[in-house]
């Protein structure tokens, strides 16, 4: 029976996995092909006044949803109404949201002393309306790992939403063309959740049922809250404080890092979840699973973002013109900040998964006086410096996370380092080689060509040499997805 139910696990695990990793491949590729056409046609400052937005859109979010969705998928016994009083919630909050956003633009405005924030305020955050109807659909998908019809949602929605963005950009919107761009992607998405989820709200609200789910919930809504602030409070501080050049420089460095990182990242994190949580009960093949996640994200992640950081000037130099090249050196950073997010999120998704969204929220507000120190002491330096004190604050939060691990699985930083040791001394050896094969070549093209090929070949070569298990993982994955999609 045991076996019966590992070989059913493994097999939604490997679906997941494989779906969740196409949807995130096609519309972080598609998303980077998309920003080379956006970027070309639009100036920074129309970035940067995305980015200043980006916090009152990132906090309203997290208020609409209150960690509530997340409580769904914890939760054992699911009924009806639980599904039903989540979506009334999400919906009353959208709207309570928006007007209060429609009322603080004018003050938004003058904060950042750039008056076409009003308008833009008005009509970016209808944004929040329309995707609290999405929320729950999102959330009962997730819970049955139906990740096939999550990726089509995605993919189609994304290129949808992208092509109309590149032509209201070619016809001279500017700023407006990211507006149209972002609500478009929402209404389709939206509109395909509801086709393919066949299921309707009864539009019943128990006070029982919220308070129950808003128990756990509520813990997740306050820890978000406190990350979406200081995930933004970067671009808070260089909108005010520098320009929106400036900002808008940064924008385009964390979206680029966002790319690639996100995708593992995303794939992880959406999949690990409920796979977890459906193990919390046997806490022996909950490590198990626990390790082998950590595992496989630092043997994709690692050199995926060392190669990229060594290639970063000749990719902008081609792909985004001359205008972007002050992207590059925080871009370099950016990515090894990138490095540790994907353990980061194993690490954290492990507590929620075992229903201590209390260690949660204790664990994330214990961040908040490095970030803080880190802002004070590179505000004054520059938006490179703070970059850099992103980089240290993220390795710092790893080790943080991963402690609390320890704590509780006997799993801590220390044994997740001796198990990706091999992976490490391969991504250096990987560094080393791509230095030495571009090192002197003049060519943007040549450079970005050898250095994607050596950095490739030689990390393939050292994690065999290594003996690198997660090698034949991905080998016997790869030849499982061709088999099913041309055998």
């Amino acid at each position: 029976m045991a076996s019966a139910k590992d070989k059913s696990l493994k097999t939604k695990a490997f679906a997941g996995l494989v779906w969740s990793a196409i949807e995130k491949i096609s519309t972080q590729g598609g998303q980077f092909v998309i920003s080379i056409f956006l970027a070309r046609l639009l100036m920074p400052e129309d970035y940067g006044m995305i980015g200043m937005l980006s916090i009152f859109i990132a906090i309203s979010q997290s208020l609409i949803d209150s960690g509530m969705g997340t409580g769904l998928i914890q939760k054992k016994n699911r009924t009806d109404i639980d599904f039903s009083t989540v979506f009334v919630f999400n919906f009353f909050v959208s709207i309570a949201i928006y007007f209060l956003l429609f009322v603080s633009a004018p003050f938004i405005a003058d904060f950042y002393n750039m008056p076409k924030l009003v308008i833009l305020t008005r009509i970016l955050t209808l944004n929040i309306i329309v995707n609290s109807f999405a929320i729950i659909q999102r959330t009962r998908l997730v819970i049955s790992i139906d990740f096939k019809n999550i990726a089509k949602i995605n993919v189609v929605s994304f290129f949808c939403g992208g092509c109309l963005g590149i032509v209201s950009a070619y016809n001279g919107f500017g700023v407006w063309a990211l507006v149209i761009m972002t609500l478009s992607k929402t209404i389709i998405t939206v509109v395909m959740l509801w086709f393919l989820n066949r299921w309707s709200p009864s539009f019943q609200f128990s006070k029982q049922s919220f308070k129950e789910i808003f128990g756990f919930g509520s813990k997740l809504l306050i820890a978000g809250l406190y990350a979406q602030i200081f995930n933004n409070a970067y671009n808070i501080v260089i909108g005010k404080v520098y320009s929106a050049s400036q900002l808008g420089f940064y924008a385009k460095t964390k979206s680029i890092a966002e790319t690639a990182a996100g995708t593992i990242t995303g794939v992880f994190y959406q999949v690990t979840y409920p796979i977890l949580t459906s193990l919390k009960d046997d806490q022996q093949r909950l490590l198990f699973v626990f390790r082998r996640f950590v595992r496989m994200s630092a043997f994709l992640v690692f050199p995926m973002m060392t190669i990229l950081s060594l290639i970063a000037e000749p990719l902008i130099t081609l792909i985004l013109t001359e205008k972007w090249i002050p992207v590059v050196p925080l871009l370099q950073w950016m990515y090894f900040a990138r490095i540790f997010y994907p353990l980061s999120s194993i690490n954290m998704n492990i507590l929620n998964a075992i229903g201590r969204s209390d260690l949660f929220l204790k664990l994330d507000l214990s961040k908040a006086p490095l970030i803080i120190l880190a802002l004070v002491i590179t505000i004054p330096l520059g938006v490179k410096a703070m970059v850099i004190g992103h980089v240290v604050t993220s390795f710092l939060a790893f080790l943080m996370n991963s402690y609390l691990s320890g704590r509780l699985f006997g799993y801590g930083p220390l044994q997740q380092f001796r198990d990706i040791l091999k992976i490490i001394l391969a991504t250096i050896g990987m560094a080393f080689t791509v230095f030495v094969c571009s090192n002197g070549i003049e060519s943007d093209v040549l450079k970005l060509f050898y250095g994607i090929v050596s950095g490739t070949a030689s990390y393939l070569l050292f994690a065999f040499f290594l003996r690198i298990p997660e090698l034949d993982e991905v080998k016997q994955t790869a030849i499982k997805i061709y088999n099913r999609c041309f055998c």
